[in-house]
Formats: structure tokens, sequence, C-alpha cells
């Protein structure tokens, strides 16, 4: 027995008292624990395929890009990714999930990012610029769910150690030093009970 305990009512009282609060302390973390595991699940099945569709998009990109390279004369090519005329924004803001602040990116492209002229480039370069805007878009999206996973995956992990110790370590110290308590007060009691009889045998001698 770990707990160190005085073997008197009193003792069993406070004792009791405690083990109902860690008895519906473990409850609620074990909840919260089947909670977070559930969101974890939704948020990589989430992540695993927005990751397909930014991996498909890259390498799509990149192809019209090499295209666009070979086909394009180099300083016309050059020239048209030289000058972007947009400009990229991020706000990031917080949400709760189960008690765990997760981030939220808001991001946007304000501006052109065709800001070349049509006449001296090619529809591959087009279409590259096209899905870099959403791959970005996506890409940010992915950061953020990939955060989030960190986040949630930390939270787990803490939530499991206090369930832990709270099954496996704290609740049964306390039942083994009710018990104690119990059998000793119990113990006690028939030595005072014993006492009491012989007290009044020897007071009707």
């Amino acid at each position: 027995m770990s707990i160190q305990v005085n073997p008197n009512r009193m003792e069993l009282l406070q004792l009791k008292r405690k083990q109902q609060v860690a008895v519906r302390g473990h409850k609620l973390l074990k909840d919260k624990l089947e909670g977070l595991l559930k969101d974890f699940m939704q948020i990589i099945k989430d992540y695993k395929v927005l990751r397909n569709q930014v991996d498909a998009e890259l390498s799509e990109m990149f192809q019209h890009l090499i295209l666009a390279s070979a086909s394009m004369p180099k300083q016309a090519y050059l020239t048209a990714l030289a000058f972007p005329q947009c400009e990229a924004k991020l706000r990031v803001e917080e949400k709760l999930l189960m008690n765990v602040r997760i981030p939220i990116f808001n991001f946007t492209i304000e501006g052109n990012m065709l800001s070349y002229s049509i006449d001296s480039t090619n529809y591959d370069l087009d279409e590259a610029m096209g899905r870099l805007k959403r791959m970005l878009e996506r890409m940010v999206k992915l950061a953020e769910l990939e955060k989030t996973i960190e986040l949630v995956a930390a939270e787990i992990e803490k939530t499991r150690r206090r369930v832990n110790a709270l099954e496996y370590i704290l609740i049964p110290q306390q039942e083994e030093a009710i018990k104690y308590i119990s059998s000793k007060l119990d113990e006690l009691e028939r030595s005072n009970t014993t006492r009491l009889m012989k007290i009044k045998e020897m007071l009707r001698m």
C-alpha cells in the first residue's frame, strides 16, 4: 500500500470521497480519450485524402511547367514568372477540439497570378499557374491538418497517461487503503467488544 493513512473513521470517510472523485475523473478522462481517438482517426483520413490530391496536383503542375519551358523561348518563360502581381496572405485563428486548441489557417491570394501577357506564353504555363493556385490552398490546408494531428496526438498521449495512472495506480491504491482501514477498524471493534464482554463477566462475579 503506497498511500500512508491513519486507520480511523475520519480518514476512511475522506479516502472514500477521494476515491469517488478519482472514479468520476477516470470516467470523464476515458470519455475524452475515446472522443479524441475518434476525431483523430477522421483527421488522419482527411489528411491522407488531401495529401494524395496535393501529390497528384504537384506532379501535374511540374509536368506543365516542364512542357512550357521546353516549348517557350527561355527569356519569355523567365520573364513571365519574374514579376507576379499577387500577394499571398495567411491569417491564423484557433478553435477548441475536446479542449485542444487547434489552428485554423485562412489563406487568400490577392491579385492575379497570371500577370504576364498571354500573347507571349502558351497553354501549359497558364495551366501550371492555375494548378499552382489550387495547390497552394491545399498545401496550407495540409499544413493545418498536420499541426492538428501533432497537437491531438500529444493530447491523446497525455490523456492516456492520466487514465492509466488513475486506473492502475491511484484507484487501486485507494481501494487497498480503504480495505486496510476497514480491516483495522473491524479488528478494533472486535477487540472492544471482547473487552466489554470480559468487563461484564467480571462485574457479575
